[in-house]
This record gives structure tokens, C-alpha cells and sequence, in this order.
């Protein structure tokens, strides 16, 4: 046998062979690579989904506000991100109202051939002071350092939109050049400063002398690039402008000026008013509207919606395009209310669920409630408990009682009998069938479904026992034009049951089946009773 080699022996330690230094430098780039720490703007930047929504173009059903055409609801292809951005100026302005009563007038221009969008308003200036802990002037602050807001303390009850401290950054972040100009009388001074290059370049900030009325006005040009865009649209700029409308109608006793001219709008109810321009209901007169104003935090329209549920709502300013439990809250008072007198009108009829009252639906909605949630910075949809909304709203009886009048109840009747014939229309074939399946104890003419179907006649008996006598004949006259069908029990009256009780009758529709008989059909002629299975009934009872 063959001994195998012996091992080599053992190298001391400082013998062993070491990696090359080069493998270690590629090792731990990979690592750094992988595992990187960033600042927050840096992360802002490269995640801006996360703060400001999508910045990828996307197409979509929205209102908009077209200069031809006004206010009008189509396909427009934007960027959410950078329709975010001027919507956190925008709101921040309408904030205002809510901290000074006496705040009357918002200035909005969009210049698409220059790029620059700026939102003037008038009321309480931001304090322009140095802050005692920060060591800066606080305009610089809550504009120019992230995770800075007066909206922090949850305790604090407040009827704002801004939330999370991020706001105009964001604005600030996502534009080449952002200027912040806010004149405060309390403290004598009128404060300017510019960001340039995405928040990163702060400029020198200029303090003067000033002693007249306070306002803030915040001027920025958005990073295209970071959009993907080359210039501001006409889709976003529509889009824009209908934000505008929307503070026009969502703020009270403000003004709003679109590149200067004042926009006609007077409040909510002549807000809902350019929705419903040129709309008609089925019998061609125009929407009624149903409209209140609750308390000082609710107000609401309502009118017949087409189109499935529709909603147009608000919190504190903000649009929430796909709604939320504050329109829930309303609509579901209304919803609760409206299916009680359906009940009582169509008693017969298709039963109706509140899902299908609502599609009937087309309901506005501006409120104001304290510390909202949404479920994304994009604050589309509010998710705060109702039990949390720090006022209410209930709908009063005249509100109701409008609401049954204006045109929805009649809507919704006309969908139900609409249902029942479309149900009626599927038991009822309108093919002529020579053979039929699935109806037990029926023995079939030998002509019936064919070209001498009108001859044939179809025997109706009382019972089984009535069915054997019946058959018996038919030994007599043949089976090629008599057929016999045993009825059960006492037949329904349909004229007295539910759309309910007629669909779920076994022997109705046994009997529709048999004979073809189609729903709404006239069969006065020979024509049309050449379409049927058999040309006559023979009911035969007991004696």
C-alpha cells in the first residue's frame, strides 16, 4: 500500500501570505457603497416621492381652470410633485386667516415664460425677530432649515393645513430660486432673504425699516429638471389656477387675485356654482343645489351626480381629492336619510343599498378641523376619527328635506325600475329555443320553439295528478302540438308582489322560460306570437 505525501508543515504566523492591500480598498468601497449616510436635503432630493409625491408625469382625470373654457373636468398629464410644492405656498398663505381674522386678500402669479410663481398675502406677518435658541431670524428659519414648523404641539387645537414642518421647504428645496419677503409692523421691519441651488445657497439676508400694513409674500422658481419638465405647461398651469379658485371658495371674506385680476368668486356656495355651469338633470332643467352652512367649521352642497358618487371637499384649505372620513361623516348623514324615503316609494322594487343611494350622489364639503391626519404628505385623503374632529355637523331637517327634492330620490327610482327590467330581460331569452333545459316535469310539444310554434298550445295543470290526466289525452290529439307543464301550490299574483318575489317564483319564471316570453313585449299580434314558444295557454283545473 501506498503512502500518501505528508502535509508540509505549519508557516509561523508572520509567514502566512497577507491579501493584497488593493482587495481590502475594493472590499470596503463596496461596503460604502452600500451603506451611505445622508443629510436630510441630500435625501429629500433623491427620494421626493417620500415628501412630495411623485415627480414622474402621469395622466389623469382632474378639474382644472382653462382660460377658455373656465372651470372644466378632463385629462391632464403633470406632476404631482410640483403641483405640491405650489400648493404648500398656496395653503400656508389661506393658514393665515386662521391666525388673523383680518387677513382679506391673497395675490397668486404664475409665469410660465419666466418660470416664476409667487403668493402674496396680507394679515399677520411672520415675527421678525431673531429666535433666543436657533440664533436666527425666525422668517429664515421656518423657510430656509428643515423640520421647523409652529405646528409641532398635537395639544395645541389648530385649524391649519400645515402639519409636519416640511411645507414651504420642500418648496424651497424643489426650486433654483426661492425668496422669502415678509413685513412685520409689530417689530418695525421688513425681512427679504433668497435660496438658491435647491435650498443649498442661502443669501445674504437684508433687514429695513417698516411701519406699514404686514404682509408675506414668497416668490420661486421650480427645479424643472427635477421634474422632468422644460417649462410650466398648460396643464399645470390649469391645474394651478383651479387651486386658486379652490381658495377663493374655501376661504372666507378673503380675496383672491389671479395675475391680477380678481377672481369672481363670493364664497362656497358661488364656488360650487362653476361646477354645475351648463349641468341639467334627465328632464333637462338645471341641478338643483342644496346648500348650508352649518356652523362657522362646515359648510356643504349637495345636488344629482350622474357619474357615480361624486365629492368636492376640503380641510383647512387643503383639496382632498379622494376625500376621506369628512366626507364620509356627511355624506353618510345624507345617504342614511335619502334610502328611508326610497324604502317608502319603492316598496316592491329592487332593494337598495346605501352604496347605490350614494352613487347618486355629487356632494361639496368645506371644513375646518382641528390637527388633521392624511395618509400622505400629498394630503389627498383626511383620515382623522370623526370623534376627533373637534366640532360637528348635522345636517339640518330643511337640508334634508331639500336634498329629497332635488332631483336624487327620483334619480335613484328610475334606476331601480331601470334594474328590474334589466334582471326581467335576463330571465327572458329572446331566442327562440326548439329545446329547453332545466324545468322538471315539463313535457315539451314536439313543435314548440320550431316554425309551427304558434300552433302549439301549452297545457297548465293543477297539480301532478291533474299533469297524468292531462298526458293521457295526449295519446288522443299527439305530442306535436300540446305540451303540459303540473303547476304547484297556489300561483303568485304579480300583480301584488315584490320585483323580489316575482324574480325568485319558481313557477313564473318556469313559465316565462317555457313559453319565451320576453319582458316589456307586446304580443297583441300574430307576428309577435310567432317570436313565442307556443301560440296559446289551455289551463286546465280541477273541477
Amino acid at each position: 500500500m501506498e503512502l500518501l505525501d505528508s502535509p508540509a508543515p505549519l508557516r509561523p504566523l508572520h509567514d502566512n501570505p497577507r491579501l493584497p492591500k488593493t482587495d481590502g480598498a475594493q472590499k470596503r468601497l463596496s461596503v460604502e457603497r452600500i451603506y451611505q449616510k445622508k443629510t436630510q436635503l441630500e435625501h429629500i432630493l433623491l427620494r421626493p416621492d417620500t415628501y412630495i409625491g411623485s415627480v414622474e408625469t402621469v395622466t389623469q382625470q382632474m378639474w382644472v381652470f382653462d382660460e377658455d373654457v373656465g372651470l372644466n373636468c378632463r385629462d391632464v398629464t403633470f406632476v404631482p410633485g410640483l403641483y405640491k410644492i405650489f400648493d404648500e405656498i398656496l395653503v400656508n398663505a389661506a393658514d393665515n386667516k386662521q391666525r388673523d381674522k383680518s387677513m382679506s386678500c391673497i395675490k397668486v402669479t404664475i409665469d410660465p415664460e419666466n418660470n416664476t410663481i409667487s403668493v402674496w398675502n396680507n394679515g399677520k406677518g411672520i415675527p421678525v425677530v431673531e429666535h433666543k435658541v436657533e440664533k436666527v431670524y425666525v422668517p429664515a428659519l421656518i423657510f430656509g432649515q428643515l423640520l421647523t414648523s409652529s405646528n409641532y404641539d398635537d395639544d395645541e387645537k389648530k385649524v391649519t393645513g400645515g402639519r409636519n414642518g416640511y411645507g414651504a421647504k420642500l418648496c424651497n428645496i424643489f426650486s433654483t430660486k426661492f425668496t422669502v419677503e415678509t413685513a412685520c409692523r409689530e417689530y418695525k421691519k421688513l425681512f427679504k432673504q433668497t435660496w438658491t441651488d435647491n435650498m443649498g445657497k442661502a443669501g445674504e439676508m437684508t433687514l429695513k425699516h417698516f411701519d406699514g400694513e404686514d404682509y408675506t409674500c414668497v416668490t420661486f422658481q421650480p427645479d424643472l429638471s427635477k421634474f422632468k419638465m422644460a417649462i410650466l405647461d398648460k396643464d399645470i398651469v390649469a391645474l394651478m389656477s383651479r387651486r386658486a379658485y379652490d381658495i377663493a371658495g374655501s376661504t372666507k371674506d378673503v380675496k383672491v387675485f389671479l395675475n391680477g385680476k380678481r377672481l369672481p368668486v363670493k364664497g362656497f356656495r358661488s364656488y360650487v356654482d362653476l361646477y354645475l355651469k351648463d349641468k341639467v338633470d334627465e328632464t333637462g332643467n338645471a341641478l338643483k343645489v342644496i346648500h348650508e352652512e352649518v356652523n362657522s367649521r362646515w359648510e356643504v352642497c349637495l345636488t344629482l351626480s350622474e357619474k357615480g358618487f361624486q365629492q368636492v371637499s376640503f380641510v383647512n384649505s387643503i383639496a382632498t381629492t379622494k376625500g376621506g372620513r369628512h366626507v364620509d361623516y356627511v355624506a353618510d348623514q345624507i345617504v342614511t336619510k335619502l334610502i328611508d324615503v326610497v324604502k317608502k316609494k319603492n316598496k316592491n322594487g329592487v332593494g337598495v343599498k346605501p352604496f347605490q343611494v350614494k352613487n347618486h350622489m355629487w356632494i361639496f364639503v368645506n371644513s375646518l378641523i382641528e390637527n388633521p391626519t392624511f395618509d400622505s404628505q400629498t394630503k389627498e385623503n383626511m383620515t382623522l376619527q370623526a370623534k376627533s374632529f373637534g366640532s360637528t355637523c348635522k345636517l339640518s331637517e330643511k337640508f334634508i328635506k331639500g336634498a329629497v327634492g332635488c332631483g336624487i330620490v327620483e334619480s335613484i327610482l328610475n334606476w331601480v325600475k331601470f334594474k328590474a327590467q334589466t334582471q326581467l330581460n335576463k330571465k327572458c331569452s329572446a331566442v327562440k329555443h326548439t329545446k329547453i333545459k332545466g324545468v322538471p316535469k315539463l313535457d315539451d310539444a314536439n313543435d314548440a320553439g320550431s316554425k309551427n310554434s304558434i300552433d302549439c298550445t301549452l297545457i297548465l295543470t293543477e297539480g301532478d295528478s291533474a299533469k297524468t290526466l292531462a298526458v293521457s289525452g295526449l295519446g288522443v290529439v299527439g305530442r306535436d302540438k300540446y305540451g303540459v307543464f303540473p303547476l304547484r301550490g297556489k300561483m303568485l299574483n304579480v300583480r301584488e308582489a315584490s320585483h323580489k318575489q316575482i324574480m325568485e317564483n319558481a313557477e313564473i319564471n318556469n313559465i316565462i322560460k317555457i313559453v319565451g316570453l320576453q319582458y316589456k313585449k307586446n304580443y297583441e299580434d300574430r307576428e309577435s306570437l310567432k317570436s313565442l314558444r307556443y301560440g296559446k295557454i289551455m289551463i286546465m283545473t280541477d273541477q
